[in-house]
Formats: C-alpha cells, sequence, structure tokens
C-alpha cells in the first residue's frame, strides 16, 4: 500500500463524511502488510474535540466477537465445551419452556441458534449482579423457535453467554474479558465502563430530530447486563490490532501465545446459515460470514445512540477494514457502508454491489402487506399501490417505560423483492438502504413472519 494510498483513503474519508453529515469519523485499514488511518471532524458537535486513532466510539454489537474470543480461550483451557448445554455452567437459567432450557449449547449462544429472541427490555442495573439478574429476568422469556433449528440473531443469547464468563472464572464479565482477551492482546483503548472513556477522547452519539436537526445522544452507552452483546468501546486503532489477531495465528503482536490458531481458524467456520440477510451468509462463532464478489469476509457490525461501527476482515486476503461513525443510520451507517466498498473495491479489486428488485407486483405485494413484531420493535410492511413500504420502529409501550433516551424510529422506506423463489427482500432507500431480509411460511405457504437484519419478527396484523 503506497502513500498515495493513504491519500486517498484520507480524501475519501472526508468527502464521505461531509457527504452523510457524521460530525466525526475513524477509519483504519490494513493491507499490503501495513496500517493506514484517517480521521475526520469531531467528537460532539457541542464541545467538540478532534477525533483522532484513540478517540473511543461504542461498538455496539462489534461486542459479539470479544465475548465469543474470551469464551474460546476457556474452550482451549478445557474449562468450557462448546457442545455442552449452558446449564452445566450456569445451572440457574430457567426460561418457559423447560426442555429447551436444559438443552441450549454454548455453541447455540455463539451462533444465535438457541431460539431465543433478539433482546429483553429489562435494565438490570450498573452493579456486580446486573447479569445474574438479567439472566433471572430470563425466567419469562418465550423462544421464538426450538433451539437448533434456525438461526435468529440474539442479543440475549450473547449476555447469557456473558454469564457462563462470570460463572467459569469468577470474575465479572469486564475483568474477565479484560484478562482473557484485552490485557494480552495490549487492547488499552478498549473498555466496557463508562468512567473509562472520561479519562480519555471520546466521541458522542448525535441523531436527527424531525426537523432535520443534529442533535447530541444523551446515553453513551447500553446498560451493564447488555454488555456482552453490545456494550463495549473502543479506538480504530484497537480495533485494527483486534482485527490482526483475527487474522493471524493466535499470537499477540508481542509474540504472546493467546488463543491456538485451529480455534481462531474455526471461529471463521461456517456453523449454520443464514437466509435473506445482508448480515451475511452463515454464521461462524460470533462472525458474520459472508460472500462478496467470489471472496469470503469475515465481520460485524454494531450499532448504538447515535453511533456505528464496523469491522470486517478477508483471511485469504490479509486484509481489514474498520469504520465508527458518530451519526444515526441515515448518516454513520451509510458512512460505514461507503467505507468499507470503497476499500474493499480499492484495495482488493473487490465489488460489493446490491443485487436488483424485481418490478412491483400487486399480488406479492398483497400477500407480504401487514405488522410483524418481535420482543421490543415492530416491523409494518405497507402496499403503497406502486411499491411496498417498510418501517422499523420500538414498541410505543418500550418508549414509554424506559427511563433513558432511546435511539429514534426511522421512517418508512422502499422495499423491493428479489428474483427467485426464496421470498427474499431489499430496502432500497432511507436509513436502512441494502438491508435484506426475508419471509418465513408455515406448511400451508402463509406468510407467518419476516426476518430483518438476521432478526425475526412475528407477523401479528395482516394489511386489510
Amino acid at each position: 500500500m503506497t502513500q498515495g494510498t493513504q491519500e486517498t483513503l484520507s480524501e475519501f474519508v472526508e468527502a464521505a463524511a461531509v457527504k452523510f453529515g457524521v460530525p466525526g469519523v475513524a477509519v483504519g485499514v490494513w493491507a499490503g502488510g501495513r496500517e493506514i488511518y484517517a480521521c475526520h471532524g469531531v467528537t460532539n458537535v457541542d464541545s467538540p474535540l478532534p477525533v483522532d486513532q484513540d478517540t473511543l466510539y461504542t461498538l455496539g454489537s462489534v461486542t459479539k466477537p470479544f465475548t465469543a474470543t474470551a469464551l474460546m480461550r476457556l474452550v482451549a483451557d478445557g474449562r468450557v465445551e462448546l457442545d455442552a448445554p449452558v446449564r452445566r455452567y450456569v445451572p440457574e437459567l430457567l426460561l418457559r419452556d423447560e426442555r429447551a432450557a436444559a438443552e441450549i449449547t454454548v455453541l447455540q449462544l455463539l451462533n444465535h441458534t438457541a431460539g431465543l429472541d433478539w433482546r429483553m427490555s429489562a435494565d438490570t442495573g450498573e452493579g456486580d449482579d446486573a447479569l445474574a439478574a438479567y439472566v433471572a429476568e430470563m425466567s419469562g422469556a418465550e423462544l421464538i423457535a426450538p433451539p437448533g433449528t434456525r438461526a435468529s440473531y440474539s442479543q440475549m443469547g450473547f449476555n447469557l453467554a456473558g454469564r457462563i464468563l462470570e460463572k467459569v472464572t469468577g470474575l465479572t464479565y469486564e475483568q474477565a474479558v479484560a484478562s482473557l482477551v484485552l490485557e494480552p492482546l495490549g487492547l488499552s483503548h478498549t473498555s466496557f465502563q463508562a468512567s473509562d472513556a472520561l479519562t480519555g477522547r471520546f466521541a458522542v452519539g448525535h441523531n436527527l430530530t424531525e426537523d432535520g436537526t443534529l442533535v447530541t445522544a444523551r446515553r453513551w452507552k447500553d446498560s451493564r447486563a447488555n454488555n456482552p452483546g453490545g456494550g463495549g468501546a473502543s479506538s480504530v486503532a484497537d480495533m485494527l490490532r483486534w482485527a490482526r489477531f483475527h487474522l493471524g495465528d493466535g499470537r499477540a503482536q508481542d509474540g504472546t501465545r493467546v488463543l491456538p490458531a485451529e480455534l481462531l481458524r474455526h471461529m471463521r467456520e461456517q456453523t449454520v446459515a443464514l437466509r435473506g440477510s445482508s448480515l451475511c451468509d452463515a454464521f461462524g462463532i460470533s462472525w458474520f460470514l459472508r460472500d462478496v464478489d467470489g471472496v469470503r469476509t469475515v465481520g460485524h457490525g454494531g450499532s448504538a445512540n447515535g453511533q456505528f461501527a464496523e469491522l470486517l476482515i478477508v483471511p485469504e486476503r490479509d486484509f481489514a477494514v474498520v469504520a465508527l461513525s458518530n451519526a444515526g443510520p441515515d448518516s454513520g451507517l451509510a458512512f460505514n457502508q461507503s467505507v468499507v466498498e470503497w476499500a474493499l473495491e480499492h484495495c482488493l479489486g473487490v465489488a460489493d454491489r446490491d443485487p436488483d428488485p424485481l418490478p412491483y407486483d400487486a399480488a406479492r405485494a398483497q400477500e407480504a402487506a401487514g405488522g410483524y413484531e418481535n420482543e421490543l420493535m415492530t416491523l409494518t410492511i405497507a402496499d403503497a399501490g406502486d411499491r411496498l413500504t417498510i418501517e422499523c420502529a420500538i414498541k410505543p409501550e418500550i418508549r414509554a417505560a424506559a427511563d433513558t433516551e432511546l435511539p429514534p424510529d426511522l421512517p418508512p422506506a422502499d422495499l423491493g423483492l428479489l428474483p427467485g423463489d426464496a421470498d427474499d427482500y431489499l430496502v432500497t432507500n432511507g436509513g436502512l438502504k441494502g438491508q435484506r431480509g426475508c419471509f418465513t411460511r408455515d406448511e400451508n405457504g402463509a406468510i407467518t413472519g419476516a426476518d430483518l437484519a438476521g432478526r425475526l419478527f412475528h407477523r401479528v396484523a395482516v394489511a386489510a
């Protein structure tokens, strides 16, 4: 990678940040045996500081591979078995379905096949007992499917995986990840505590109001019980070091063995296919696996309150890209996606393009239109007469009960059905542009659910 590549990346990042209206961004690329960075903008529009490569951003679900890697260290030590039932390590686990509670395995948590819903609305405080209390709240959780029968992205499952770390190590989740992963790898700008961020430079999220004004998000990160699935914060420099570890042979940069190479590779191998999703084609152990222009990519994305993170590696090309942004989905998510596409094309010659949707079909549109929901959100697919639209929103009762700020809902966007007989669809504009999903049918062929971003929404109403 040449100096010209550095300059070109910096130019692209600045132009894209301005185009999408993101206050502050940080990008890192590992290619050709060299790290390059491009940072632009400010941490906070109200109290601006320049973003640099050590600025902390909240990672959202990009935290999940940290949790999985910590557990794989316990697997390497013989302290955890992937195929063992979760109750071997968390015997107090209760669900409404007792048989399922006894059958769910550790691997099923890590590849999203446990049958658990996306997440719970429970906030169990910031004490060291937050995860234990969260697991106790799961006693009322309904399963979306029997364990092992289908993939559906689950924050709840990863929070339970975090409780396994606590029970096996005798440490809090945060202490366990620090001792097993962060400290051995020298990730000194990665943390789960908001208090740690206050000692350095950190990015604040931003969201758009209804009149288009960009305002700072007042809640910086999720509740403590959600740390295993989405509570980490890190810098672009630490994230690129993290990516290089997962591209390597299981050693830290100082040569210290952290994980056997075969277990590191195992994390990147397909464990279950995922149908009709822009997340990936399949799940590894926490990782999203996706073929782009004939090349296998491994990665994870994450969203927080007005912040977005993206990490993608290409093992066969020894390549990685990290993008961090501090604005809502119309801005931050779009910026991150554009950076990943640019890096793949300019560094590897790989083009990531969305498929073309089918023309509007009135009969199929009427069949799909209706209401769908999961534990926290609703999905409304409507027939506008010449196109389908999709609207994703936090349930009103969840907003009303929340005592902290929640991200704003997005306005409806256009949806197009994709060719083939798999019932796949694509969001073609708005904050969810490029997101793919699919419909689920029962044995009689009736649509009973819709997946979006790997999450199942059950059908609850049919449009007239």
